[in-house]
């Protein structure tokens, strides 16, 4: 049975990919971690193994490790795209200085790595429609600039070590569970909670954008898979392109009016924003993670509206 630490388990991700494994593998087996006890996440604070651990301190992450005879480490610890343009060097920290803590730890106590990547990997030279597992990496971010790096680091750590990383390249995420923390894909949640509480939304993203989406019980399942995949089979295993849909702000809306007749959607477009969700892919081919390790999302546009409305109005106590 593995033991699990979970860096940034407090995040958009984390929180439930947390209580998921835990499912799986067993509360004891599965240690959050995150550099501070945040309020309203106490369900997974409380529900098993919990550290404070900041993973630019790579003493403290080495201590608990070891402590926790942890086998494999989950990276979900990141500084997101729209916050990384404000605060680039707080990005290049976390994101980067961050990663090669653990990556040392990994190699130093023999543990597996799960690294996510991201569309911002990609930017406005790559090829936008069906982008390619393999292609061209000009990111204008330092967001994107964090992942690039990250997938040749954890190629390195893998090629020169051994280290088992794996990981793949996730779109915007979909969630009722916990809020987005500063991504360029927001929209396509904070959307949900205003359609169900206002009956209208101001669009960040203009009209047209094409982004590459998926809902959370998919993400959640590809990092399962990808974690338990044959790694004979795994020609990339790094930054695997997923994705289950493709939207613009129009599409999503026409879904959610499907239940919500009355819904009105405007557009109030944040330019730092828009120009990063230009620069990134409109969908992605996804088959070398088809071929790998057999991905393959439940959800499309119209099963996830359902179900992001179904719960919400639980939540929203509507």
């Amino acid at each position: 049975m593995r033991k699990i630490l979970v860096a940034g388990a407090l995040g958009q991700i984390g929180s439930e990919l947390t209580m998921g494994l835990r499912e799986v593998y067993g509360v004891d087996n599965v240690i959050a971690s995150s550099r501070s006890a945040k309020a309203g996440l106490e369900k997974v604070i409380e529900s098993g193994p919990f550290e404070v651990v900041d993973i630019t301190d790579g003493k403290k992450l080495h201590e608990v490790v070891k402590k926790n005879k942890v086998d494999t480490i989950i990276n979900l610890a990141a500084v997101l795209s729209a916050v990384g343009e404000k605060y680039p060097d707080r990005a290049w920290d976390v994101n980067m200085n961050g990663l090669y803590n653990i990556l040392e730890v990994g190699r130093q106590e023999n543990c597996s790595v799960f690294t996510p990547s991201s569309i911002a990997a990609f930017g406005p030279s790559t090829p936008p429609d069906n982008t390619p597992q393999d292609t061209i990496q000009r990111p204008n971010t330092m967001y994107g600039v964090t992942k690039v790096a990250g997938e040749l680091l954890c190629d390195y750590y893998y090629t020169k070590y051994g280290v088992d990383t794996r990981g793949v390249r996730f779109p915007g995420l979909i969630s009722y569970e916990t809020l987005p923390g500063g991504g360029t894909t927001d929209y396509a949640v904070e959307i949900y909670y205003e359609a169900l509480k206002n009956k209208k939304y101001a669009s960040f993203i203009a009209k047209g954008t094409k982004m590459d989406m998926m809902y959370m019980p998919d993400a959640l399942n590809a990092i399962t898979q990808l974690l338990e995949a044959d790694p004979d089979k795994l020609i990339h295993r790094n930054a695997f392109n997923v994705t289950a849909m493709s939207f613009d702000p129009e599409e999503i809306a026409a879904s959610i009016k499907k239940h919500i007749p009355e819904f009105e959607l405007s557009y109030d477009v944040d330019k730092v924003k828009q120009a990063i969700a230009d620069s990134w892919p409109n969908s992605l081919d996804d088959s070398a993670a088809k071929e790998q390790w057999g991905w393959n999302p439940e959800y499309n546009l119209e099963t996830m509206t359902k179900d992001m409305l179904e719960k919400l109005t639980i939540k929203l106590g509507l």
